[in-house]
């Protein structure tokens, strides 16, 4: 359904110094969402910060290395602030010890995602569930708020669009996909150099980390559910850092024959983060709702405060009577 832009847009001109906020191990579409979010109100003379919850990616820092733009957050530093933007999220359990500081702040606020799964974090909702990234909103936005696509912005929103459909693999990248994609091209984006860091790019460490997953993965289910797991120590004996496993949810799902796949990574304080991949069938939102998580129908994820094994064991349980 198309968004109305107009409440926003009017907000956004009452005030000058929005907080520019994503979710939790922040990927493609929330970055590129952000960045090109900041340089669209730089342009109309606003003064806009950018932070994020959690640590950056590795394999995203060339997007700024200086760290002169993303910030990472921190309550006493934000205080300057006139107003809050939280993108490519709308549920809580993704904003990490952001969520504490927004549940008490009395700022005005606006979600602006394309998830299915959201939380009442209160202010505007600008939610689209048809878009295939959140970037495409944020196009719209720039372009209701009467601003020009620089190649920068456009280089950051082809960032957000082509993460988000996998390089335009996925299902969710349609005819206005393409078109958009086109257009971001003709701004000045720049889709060698940014598929060349992104995916052509890689440390040693995150390379074993991802032959350790090789070595672990498993098909259950008779074929239809294949998945594998990182363990804190793994860190360690790879020199990897949690930002690697990023991908490594893709194997899984390319087994042949397999409907879910599934990657479990232990958690520093005892939990277990839960990644969720489908081809058709099955609703993998719905599962992971049960488990305090949510997404796409066909990508999502949760965290769980059980172990890695008892986690598990109750996913692969709820996947089971999912297929069944």
């Amino acid at each position: 359904m198309p968004v109305d832009w107009s409440p926003l847009v009017e907000l956004l001109r009452r005030y000058d110094r929005p907080l520019l906020m994503t979710h939790v191990r922040p990927d493609g579409d929330g970055l590129g969402s952000q960045l090109a979010l900041h340089d669209a109100l730089r342009s109309l003379g606003k003064h806009p910060r950018v932070a994020i919850p959690s640590k950056l990616l590795p394999r995203y820092q060339f997007l700024d290395p200086e760290r002169e733009v993303i910030e990472d957050f921190k309550p006493a530093q934000f205080t300057d602030r006139d107003c809050v933007l939280i993108l490519d999220t709308g549920t809580w359990g993704q904003l990490g010890d952001f969520a504490d500081w927004l549940r008490a702040s009395p700022l005005p606020r606006a979600v602006i995602d394309h998830h299915h799964t959201q939380d009442d974090l209160g202010g505007q909702r600008l939610v689209d569930t048809s878009a295939e990234a959140t970037g495409r909103l944020v196009y719209e936005l720039i372009d209701r708020l009467g601003v020009p696509l620089c190649p920068t912005t456009a280089h950051y929103l082809f960032l957000s669009l082509a993460t988000d459909t996998g390089w335009f693999r996925h299902s969710n990248a349609t005819a206005d996909t393409f078109a958009l994609a086109g257009r971001l091209v003709a701004a000045g984006a720049r889709p060698t150099a940014l598929y060349e860091q992104l995916y052509e790019t890689a440390s040693l460490a995150r390379l074993r980390l991802t032959g350790l997953a090789l070595e672990r993965l498993q098909v259950v289910s008779g074929g239809r559910v294949a998945f594998t797991e990182v363990y804190l120590s793994d860190y360690a004996a790879t020199g990897a850092v949690p930002g690697d496993t990023e991908d490594l949810i893709n194997y899984p799902r390319s087994v042949e024959g397999v409907e879910v796949g599934l990657l479990f990574i232990e958690q520093p304080g005892g939990g277990t983060k839960v990644s969720f991949r489908a081809r058709s069938r099955v609703d993998v939102a719905k599962l992971a709702e049960q488990f305090g998580g949510g997404g796409h129908r066909l990508a999502s994820g949760a965290q769980t405060k059980l172990p890695l094994p008892e986690s598990r064991a109750a996913v692969l349980a709820a996947v089971e009577a999912a297929l069944a």
